[in-house]
Formats: C-alpha cells, sequence, structure tokens
C-alpha cells in the first residue's frame, strides 16, 4: 500500500538485500528512501541509479531516493526496515535509537543471532528501542539478486501486530513476489539464523563428493534439528516446516548463490575459514551464528550434531572429513 501523507519506507543497510528490497518496494510504486553508512557509497548509488557493487543489472526505479543523513531519512519515515547484518545490529540501535520515535513501527530483514549473548534479533530490539512497539521480521527463501531482478518469491512476514504485518504485507505483495503472515517470530528469526550454519554442512558434504543422498539426508537431520531448539526457545515446529524454516534451509543448501554454501565446499578443498572468508569478500553469517546456534543448544539441552559438527570444524580444526566420520559413527536413533 502507498505510503500515506507523503511518507516515505525507509530501508536501512545499502548493500545486496537491503538494496533489493528497496528496488522491489519502489517497482510496487511505493516512496522508498535506502540509507547506508558509507556517503562515498551512497553519492555512487546516486550518481550511477544503481548498486553496482552488488546489483549492477538492475537500475533503480524513479521512486526509489538514497541518502547518507539518517535523521532526515527517519523523520520522513511511514515504518522502517532494517537491512543490517547481525553482528552490527546491536551497535546500529544502540547508536542512533534516540532518533527512532515511538510511532515508527519497525521491521527487519537480517538474518542472525546476536554474537556473544545468541539472542534473536527482536530481543535486541526490545533491548535498544522500547519505544517501538510495533515489529516484525521478513524471512523466507530469498537470494537478493533474484528479487531485484524481479523473478518470483515468496517469504514470511511474523508480527506482534496484525496491522503492521497487514501494511508489510500488501507493501511487499505485488508483482512476483508474495507474502505469508504469522505471529510466531521466535520461529522465523530461528529459521533463517540456523539455515545458514546447516548450508555450510550441505556445502562441505557437496565438496567431498558425498552426492544427493548424503545431501538430502543432511538438509532433511538439520531441519530436525533446527524444530528441536525452535520448540525450545519458544517457535511452532509449523514456522520451521515453511518458508522462513524448510524453504529458507533448501535454498541456501543447494544452490551456489550461497555464501555459507559456498564456505563449506571451500571448507572441503582445505582451505582456512579466515581464507574462505577474504575470498568471498562479504559476510558469511553462518560462521558467527554456528558458535551461537551450539552454545543454545547447550543451554536448552537440544541435541544438534549437525550444528556441533560445523561449529568444530571452523572453530577448533576439525577437518570436514573428520566431522563426517563422527557424524556417521554416532549411535543409531529412532527418527522422530
Amino acid at each position: 500500500m502507498p505510503a500515506s501523507n507523503g511518507q516515505q519506507i525507509a530501508v536501512l543497510g545499502a548493500g545486496s538485500w537491503g538494496t533489493a528490497l528497496a528496488i522491489h518496494l519502489a517497482r510496487a510504486g511505493l516512496d522508498v528512501c535506502l540509507w547506508g553508512n558509507e556517503a562515498d557509497h551512497i553519492e555512487r548509488l546516486h550518481q550511477q541509479r544503481c548498486n553496482q557493487q552488488f546489483l549492477p543489472e538492475v537500475e533503480f526505479p524513479i521512486s526509489l531516493q538514497v541518502e547518507a543523513n539518517l535523521e532526515s531519512v527517519l523523520t520522513n519515515a511511514a515504518w522502517v526496515l532494517l537491512a543490517i547484518p547481525s553482528h552490527a545490529f546491536r551497535p546500529f540501535l544502540h547508536a542512533h535509537s534516540h532518533l527512532f520515535t515511538a510511532s515508527i513501527p519497525v521491521a527487519w530483514a537480517s538474518k542472525g543471532l546476536e554474537q556473544g549473548t545468541g539472542k534473536l534479533l527482536h530481543a535486541v530490539i526490545n533491548e535498544e528501542l522500547p519505544q517501538c512497539q510495533q515489529l516484525a521480521v521478513i524471512s523466507g527463501p530469498t537470494f537478493a539478486k533474484e528479487v531485484a531482478m524481479n523473478l518470483p518469491t515468496a517469504i514470511s512476514v511474523a508480527s506482534n501486530s496484525t496491522v503492521f504485518a497487514s501494511r508489510i504485507s500488501e507493501a511487499l505483495n505485488s508483482g512476483r513476489f508474495r507474502v505469508y503472515v504469522s505471529d510466531d517470530m521466535v520461529g522465523v528469526e530461528l529459521g533463517g539464523a540456523v539455515k545458514n550454519v546447516l548450508a555450510i554442512a550441505a556445502g562441505a558434504a557437496d565438496g567431498l563428493g558425498f552426492g544427493a543422498n548424503a545431501r538430502a539426508a543432511l538438509i532433511t537431520r538439520g531441519l530436525a534439528e533446527m524444530m528441536r531448539l525452535g520448540e525450545a526457545m519458544g517457535g511452532r515446529r509449523e514456522t520451521l516446516m515453511g518458508l522462513a524454516g524448510l524453504g529458507d534451509l533448501v535454498l541456501t543448501c543447494t544452490d551456489d548463490q550461497s555464501r555459507n554454501r559456498r564456505m563449506g565446499l571451500l571448507l572441503a578443498s582445505g582451505k582456512s575459514p579466515a581464507e574462505i572468508s577474504a575470498q568471498i569478500g562479504q559476510e558469511i553469517e553462518g560462521v558467527k551464528t554456528a558458535a551461537e546456534v551450539w552454545r543454545l543448544a547447550a543451554h536448552y539441552q537440544v541435541e544438534m550434531p549437525i550444528t556441533g559438527q560445523v561449529y568444530r570444524v571452523l572453530n577448533q580444526g576439525l577437518s570436514p572429513q573428520d566431522a563426517v566420520k563422527e557424524l556417521l559413527n554416532r549411535d543409531s536413533t529412532s527418527e522422530f
């Protein structure tokens, strides 16, 4: 739905995902302002009318503006959509909380857990922006390039407000983009975080040449791990069987557009996590998330063997080959 009273939708974060969402919203005829924290990058976006660094093939719609002045952007915002990496989430909110008024609804499309605490991002927002009461998370099987190119996409929006959820749905649900609404914020957020860890495992399995059987088994057992942790944290199994869980898991485990899957592939070739991060050159959320998910599993006493092996490969020097041996040598158990 068009932003009312001339107000804009403010998309904060001018990386690939934030840019793609801003393009989609503007393509639907909405008034959108894309903010980034690097003035020179924003100036290039303004001059070139595309994000040459991340999405060079896609021109900005006329109704998409770019801005480096955050105060100006938030002053005119009807609602805010955060597309900031999870590791920078709290620092950004803490530094700029005074600019968020109580009347501004806040949504986020970031995926991951807070590093060091394992907190879901809605908990971080509750602590840093207590004045903002209407919250929503956007997640699902999405690659930024495909959204920007207007290829068919479906996502989940979970909110504590049916009014805000409807508002987001009406804004995003256009063209080839379909939105499904939920109130399970825990399930939607957790699915978007855990799937990155499992995608590293899937990439490693494929890099070791283990074939399609192994990939299917890993995705299925990974989903079981995700659902066990989700239930323990208050999420719903059906949410994790949907777009934000299984859908996103399949996407990131099977397509090389996924940086997390590529991390796994390169781990299997013998490269170190540091070498791979430098080669890929963008944030690989699953690397940081693996440690947080493993700690959550211990805290909630949830069995997550695949996640545990990914954690050990990334942080304790275990080889992918030995990780697989340990998984295959586990005692046989009931599937459910």
